[in-house]
């Protein structure tokens, strides 16, 4: 059992239910622009779309609308028109206007967590979709900071440890992605607990080696076993 510790979240699929909601969305786009044959290969055009798109535009419901409309304009040779674009705004209806669904035992996990170690958020992507969800989940309280950046590598790491003033040797980063949450952390000298999500992002994998420093769960409410 590990005491009096820094603990920082991840909030999408770590703390709350996001990238299925991008899946539902994925999966309408191409029951409408695909047929059966077609759909593996206009999947993977959709995903090489967003690994360029997320690399300079960033992350959040407006990118992804752009990664959609520009996934259609590659496989029609064409600009879409104002009414496929509005279908496009009519399939994102469910992440624009979304509540936030915790993942079971995020809720009551946090409250004893919070009794006894310190708390921190540090999520990626548009600043203000990202408070939004904050603010909407209702846990925000639990944390004695909330970071927004639009990036995770090491060097965030480093930067928020330096910045707080945090021991590497007592900081865990808590997430489900191998690529933003895990190997970066470690990469910093972080302490790392991993809990794998069914719908990670398929841009979020990573192959993860064996670290010693590196902890795997198999669900959230797991931590009150270590913490």
């Amino acid at each position: 059992m590990h005491t009096d510790q820094i603990l920082i979240f991840d909030a999408d699929d770590t703390l709350w239910e996001n990238n299925v909601l991008f899946e539902r969305v994925i999966d309408g786009f191409l029951d409408w622009v695909a047929t059966p044959a077609e759909r593996d290969r206009t999947r993977s055009v959709l995903d090489g779309i967003e690994a360029a798109n997320s690399a300079t535009l960033g992350y959040g419901a407006a990118v992804f609308r752009q990664s959609l409309a520009d996934c259609l304009r590659q496989v029609s040779g064409r600009t879409p028109a104002a009414a496929e674009l509005a279908r496009i705004d009519e399939l994102l209806t469910p992440l624009t206007t979304r509540q936030v669904e915790l993942i079971p035992g995020v809720a009551d996990t946090l409250t004893a967590l919070a009794d006894r170690h310190h708390l921190l958020l540090l999520t990626k992507g548009d600043r203000d979709e990202q408070q939004g969800k904050v603010t909407a989940s209702t846990i925000d309280h639990h944390f004695r900071g909330v970071h927004i950046v639009a990036e995770k590598s090491a060097d965030t790491y480093r930067k928020l440890t330096a910045d707080l003033g945090l021991d590497p040797g007592r900081t865990w980063m808590i997430g489900n992605s191998p690529k933003s949450d895990v190997a970066p952390a470690r990469r910093a000298g972080l302490r790392t607990v991993y809990i794998p999500h069914e719908h990670t992002w398929v841009l979020e994998h990573e192959e993860l080696g064996p670290d010693a420093a590196t902890l795997q769960l198999g669900a959230f409410p797991e931590l009150l076993r270590h913490f």
